[in-house]
C-alpha cells in the first residue's frame, strides 16, 4: 500500500513539475512577444524621429541656401564698391607716382 502512496506522490511530482514547465514557457513566450513588440514601437520611433530630424535639416539647409545667396549679392556688392575705390585713388595718385618715378630715374647719383 505504501508503495501505490509513492508512486501517487511521483506522479503528482511529476505533473506539478510539468505544470510548472509550461507556466515558464508560457512566460518566456510572453516575454519574447513583449519585446518584438517593443523593438518595433522603437524601430517605429526611431523612423519617425530620424524623417523629423531629416524635415528640419532640410528646411534649416532652404533658409541658409536662401541666405547665402543674398550674402553672396552683398559680398558682391561690397567687392564692386572696393574695386571702384581702389580705382580712384589710384587714378588720383598715378600722375604723382609716374613723376617720381622719373625723377628717380633720371637722378644721378655720384
Amino acid at each position: 500500500m505504501e508503495s501505490n502512496r509513492g508512486r501517487g506522490g511521483i506522479q503528482l511530482l511529476l505533473a506539478a513539475e510539468q505544470d510548472a514547465q509550461r507556466i515558464v514557457n508560457a512566460a518566456r513566450n510572453a516575454k519574447m512577444a513583449r519585446l518584438k513588440q517593443a523593438k518595433e514601437d522603437a524601430e517605429k520611433e526611431i523612423i519617425q524621429f530620424r524623417a523629423h530630424m531629416e524635415a528640419e535639416f532640410q528646411k534649416k539647409v532652404a533658409e541658409s541656401s536662401g541666405d547665402s545667396g543674398s550674402n553672396v549679392k552683398r559680398l558682391e556688392q561690397e567687392t564692386g564698391a572696393k574695386i571702384h575705390h581702389l580705382k580712384s585713388e589710384a587714378a588720383s595718385i598715378s600722375h604723382d607716382v609716374v613723376h617720381m618715378l622719373l625723377k628717380q630715374v633720371t637722378t644721378v647719383k655720384n
